[in-house]
């Protein structure tokens, strides 16, 4: 009885190793990044014009809140002075994670953005967050 041999000279070794390796990379891929280099399906803030998103007292002076659910993430850079950008990271679309020390962080990546203006202090984002205009009205941050 002879023995039969793998098609195209692969071992079974090599077929293994090559089914672990897809079986592995895929989703780690899949987890840094789709199509247009986003990394998120839907990266648009999902808050409406006029949607409170929380009382202004919540937002620091000098720093900032995270608002997950509506994909924005407002500061105050200086007291009264509040200032909306989107809370997805313009490098692979990871939602920022917090307001510290004067920068909106991403720590999928470690991208840092100024409270300021949105803008790139710290890579691998090269890209600034997007503005989206807010207001406090009456002590509750909208948007406008």
């Amino acid at each position: 009885m002879s023995t039969p041999h793998p098609p195209s000279g692969m071992t079974r070794r090599q077929t293994l190793t090559g089914a672990t390796v897809v079986g592995v990379g895929v989703p780690l891929l899949a987890a840094c990044g789709s199509s247009g280099g986003s990394g998120a399906t839907d990266t648009a803030p999902t808050a409406q014009a006029g949607e409170t998103l929380g009382a202004a007292s919540d937002v620091p002076v000098g720093g900032g809140t995270v608002y997950a659910d509506q994909k924005v993430v407002v500061t105050q850079p200086n007291d009264g002075d509040f200032k909306g950008f989107s809370a997805v990271c313009t490098h692979q679309g990871c939602l920022v994670s917090n307001v510290e020390g004067g920068t909106i962080n991403c720590t999928c990546h470690g991208s840092k953005f100024s409270i300021e203006d949105g803008s790139v202090v710290n890579g691998p984002a090269t890209s600034p967050l997007p503005a989206v205009p807010v207001e406090d009205k009456s002590g509750q941050i909208t948007t406008a």
